[in-house]
């Protein structure tokens, strides 16, 4: 136990530290700026008592005196700045406690175990992590306790602890004892937080970053080019500051994080161990469930209302599909820890939301054009219309190339090679796009450039629409104004924060419109339908089985133009090639 001490003491010592090295540059910086005024004194002095005089001591004390004022007023424009300059906060969803009184009862209960300071309030994040952050910058503060010097003491005490956030997948996948297991070493973070050198380091290192991020954001307002002129100066100041802070403030992180593990070691240490391995089965289950699931919801207008919900049935499938995994659904049988929530459904709700708009950049509030879909739902209002979206595009593509028509007018799928009296070019058959790429009507290239060229028009329409995925953060910093909206703590620039899709290439954009094409066929001549694979994504089931071996035909005929592996897959089905498909 002395050991434990020891290292733990270290580690706080280390922070400490750091945490003086970073006052002492800030002194430093403040002796720099006084520097001038303080020779100007002594030159005042000198002359009033008789000493230094002569024209030359004379013009020497107003050129320095002149010179002390000016560096005086810049630099306590650049202090202002500094202290005014909102920090960057995470966007999350604020749970208050009387929303989940049970689990801010376990924290406190585990801040007490650990001799630590509570956290002063909870919040969610959509992402498989957690951590402590300070909140107290009075911009940062709830609205309701700005303006009233009441309610400002009243919370004063509180507030100066920093806000726990959790990861809203945890809450779903941990069961309880896991939950708290994971959080130990987090809230032992508020100990070594509530040090006055820490703070006071943090403060400053916080306030240098935000006034650098300030200086970058665009300006607005009548004569942008002259205000520009004071922000770049003092970002320049705030950003020479940030880099001599840079080693020191890493350090003192790290150490405040060691000092926190080592304290956290005295509570459910052997459980902890366990529950870490659940914090990586989490993220690759999330990362997934975002990337293959929720994207092509969101890219269709709609944004899954349940996402930590389906988080559940995505790493209950990992550990069907993975032996590694095996045993961990056993799990499921003990207490969750989103029951310590009082509707947990709600606060699932705010976290998708919120979801969607870091990843996707979709809007604040749900409309019209960005409603929320639950998983019954999500085969037919999602894989469906997207299959069908795609389809169409595919086909108006051709249109404008100006595709002949299909020469054959066959029954099945292995039909295509007889010669039979022609269709109309624009009917919508799979048969059309299939001898389109096995080269009777060119190469596929063109048809690839004129799909990326759509699907970049489109993008680029929807950027400017509510539904769209390209909004800015002003446009964001003004609906908090009203609204409340939680990204307003992010300042101007452009959503979403987290892309989660690099951008496709013409060949994959191609190869997803040919394989959704497919599927269509197959739901409307085969007897197929809309399915949802929670770690896939959108999928085709054809006898209620899952076909997940379509990409490779896919890929023959519109890279190699071969299209027998193709046929030979739609003749196993039992495609129509020659029937036209319903498109949106």
């Amino acid at each position: 136990m002395s050991g434990t001490g020891t290292s733990e003491e270290l580690g706080a010592q280390s922070a400490r530290a750091r945490a003086l090295a970073l006052l002492r540059i800030r002194s430093r910086a403040t002796a720099a700026a006084i520097l001038p005024a303080a020779v100007a004194v002594v030159l005042l002095v000198a002359g009033a008592q008789g000493h230094a005089v002569g024209s030359g001591w004379d013009t020497a004390r107003w050129a320095v005196t002149a010179c002390a004022a000016v560096v005086l007023l810049l630099a306590a424009a650049v202090a202002v700045a500094i202290v005014r300059a909102r920090p960057a906060v995470s966007p999350t969803v604020p749970l208050p406690e009387d929303a989940a009184p049970d689990l801010y009862c376990l924290v406190r209960d585990l801040a007490e175990r650990l001799g630590v300071p509570a956290p002063s309030a909870i919040a969610l994040t959509p992402d498989c992590d957690s951590w402590l952050e300070d909140r107290t910058h009075p911009s940062v503060r709830p609205v309701a306790d700005r303006g009233t010097r009441s309610a400002g003491r009243a919370r004063r005490r509180v507030r100066a602890a920093p806000v726990l956030v959790i990861g809203s997948p945890f809450l779903w996948w941990m069961r309880v004892a896991e939950l708290r297991a994971v959080l130990a070493p987090v809230v032992a973070g508020t100990g070594p937080s509530a040090h006055p050198d820490i703070a006071a380091a943090r403060r400053f290192v916080r306030g240098l970053d935000g006034a650098v991020a300030d200086a970058a954001a665009p300006v607005s307002g009548p004569l942008p080019g002259v205000r520009r002129v004071p922000r770049a100066f003092v970002g320049r100041v705030a950003l020479l500051l940030l880099r001599s802070c840079r080693t020191h403030a890493v350090e003192m992180e790290r150490g405040v994080a060691a000092a926190a593990s080592v304290r956290a070691q005295g509570v459910d240490y052997g459980l902890r161990i366990v529950a870490q391995e659940q914090v990586g089965l989490a993220y690759a289950g999330w990362d997934r469930l975002l990337t293959r699931v929720a994207l092509p919801a969101w890219q269709m207008g709609r944004w899954p209302s349940r996402l930590d919900a389906g988080v559940v049935s995505a790493l209950a499938e990992l550990s069907r599909r993975d032996r590694l995994a095996d045993g961990f659904t056993s799990r499921l049988g003990e207490r969750p820890a989103c029951d310590l929530l009082e509707e947990p459904g709600a606060a699932d709700e705010a976290a998708s939301l919120l979801a969607a708009r870091l990843f996707h950049g979709g809007p604040a509030e749900a409309g019209p054009d960005w409603s929320p879909v639950d998983w019954q739902q999500y085969p037919e209002e999602v894989v469906d219309r997207k299959w069908r979206t795609e389809a169409a595009r595919l086909h108006r593509v051709l249109d404008l190339m100006g595709t002949a028509p299909a020469s054959s007018a066959g029954g099945s799928s292995g039909d295509l090679d007889r010669p039979a009296f022609p269709i109309d070019a624009t009917v919508p058959t799979l048969a059309r796009v299939v001898e389109h790429l096995a080269g009777r009507c060119g190469s596929g290239e063109e048809l690839a450039a004129g799909i990326s060229a759509a699907v970049a028009r489109e993008e680029a329409a929807a950027g400017q629409s509510p539904a769209g995925g390209t909004s800015s953060r002003a446009g964001a910093r003004s609906a908090a104004r009203t609204g409340g909206d939680v990204l307003d703590f992010w300042g101007p620039g452009l959503l979403p924060l987290f892309p989660l899709q690099p951008p496709r290439t013409g060949t994959e954009l191609l190869a997803d419109h040919v394989a959704a094409m497919v599927c269509c066929a197959a739901v409307d001549t085969a007897g197929a339908a809309p399915g949802l694979d929670w770690l896939d994504g959108p999928a085709l089931l054809v006898g209620g089985e899952r076909r997940a071996d379509l990409g490779s035909p896919v890929l023959s005929l519109v890279e190699d133009g071969d299209a027998g592996p193709l046929r030979s897959w739609l003749a196993s089905v039992g495609v129509r090639t020659d029937k036209p498909v319903r498109l949106v």
